[in-house]
Formats: structure tokens, sequence, C-alpha cells
């Protein structure tokens, strides 16, 4: 089954602040003496002020990888190595969106070297994006720095495999390098083992 490209409309976090923002602009010309429209109106800010304190909550409690792919984390996590494949069959793909997150690259490339592992995560969006993406974690030194999103047409191609290990908690770890001496840097993923290791495990799910 395809993974989903979009988060269902009710489970995009922005949607209670932005109806909670329309009643209350309602309350400008709905006034007490409209009777009934009034206290429904009033209703309807209450549940949405409760509606929008469960999503906080709900954020809060989530285990990794959060509602927004992020990692704090490795402990706990099934993790699938696909190590480089060799020569000419390497497969280097960029790092998209790295402009956002060149803090945590610099961080990255300071406590775990230019050349280092990411770990893969489906289902990653940008805050305010309901889009699905899939997310790039650099762990050089086993500490998750979010550095942005793999590129397309990679994502189009792996994204289905790697929600379905997303579904069952495992993820994939791929080799990963800086590029550059200073800000702004650029990630590139070596994609090349993940035929190999995603089909390895295909084969061990058939047994």
């Amino acid at each position: 089954m395809s993974a989903p490209r979009y988060v269902h409309p009710l489970r995009w976090e922005p949607l209670p602040f932005l109806v909670l923002v329309v009643l209350l602009v309602l309350t400008g010309v709905v006034r007490p003496e409209s009777g009934p429209a009034f206290v429904a109106l009033v209703a309807a800010i209450v549940l949405a002020g409760l509606w929008l304190t469960a999503v906080l909550l709900r954020e809060r409690r989530t285990r990794d990888p959060d509602t927004m792919g992020d990692l704090t984390t490795l402990d706990g996590l099934d993790l699938l190595d696909a190590p480089s494949a060799r020569g000419d069959l390497r497969t280097v793909v960029p790092v998209v969106d790295v402009q956002r997150h060149q803090a945590a690259i610099d961080l990255a490339r300071l406590h775990g070297g230019a050349e280092q592992h990411a770990v893969l995560v489906p289902r990653a969006r940008r805050w305010l994006s309901p889009r699905f993406r899939i997310g790039v974690q650099l762990v050089g030194d086993g500490r998750p720095r979010h550095a942005g999103f793999v590129a397309e047409p990679a994502e189009a191609t792996w994204r289905d495999r790697l929600d379905e290990l997303g579904a069952a908690r495992r993820f994939v770890r791929v080799p990963a390098r800086i590029d550059g001496a200073s800000r702004p840097f650029r990630v590139d993923l070596d994609l090349s083992g993940l035929p190999a290791a995603l089909g390895e495990h295909d084969a061990d799910a058939r047994r």
C-alpha cells in the first residue's frame, strides 16, 4: 500500500489554532444580545480550546520519532544499516532545506566529523506544512540532529519502502557527508546500499 503523501486534515497541528482564531474573530460580529447564537459561539470556542489543549498534550507524549519526524534519541530504535556500495555503484543524493538547519549541521560536523551516518525518518514534516517527506537526522556522535529532507526523485523512489519499515518501528541508517569548511554547509547521502539492505529486509520478512 502506498504511503500517505499528506497528513489527515484533522491531525494537522495548526488547524485548531486556525479554528480558534476564526471563532474569536466572530465574537466581534456575534454579540451577547444575539442570544442562542452567542451561546453557541462561546461553546464552540470552549471546544476549540479543549481541542488545542489535547493536540499540545498529544505532541508532548509522542514517542520518537515525533509527529514532525524529529528524533531526540536513538535509544529503543531498531536501526537497519545500508552501507555504501563499492565503486561506480554509489548513489549520492543531496539533502534539501539544509539552509534552515545550518546550526544543527554545524554541531553535527563539530562532534561527528564530515563523514558520518544519517537516519532516514519517513512521514517527517516541516512546521505548518501538511506534506509528508523523508527526514534526515545526522547521528555521527550518537545524538540525532535534523539536517533537512531527502530530495526528489529519491524520496518518491524510497517513500513506500521506508514508510513500511517505519510502521514496524524500524529505521534505515545510511552514510552521509557534510560538505564545506564553514556555513553554509551542504549534506549528501549515499543511498547506494538501500536496495541491498531493503531487499534483505524483505527476504527476512518472508521467512
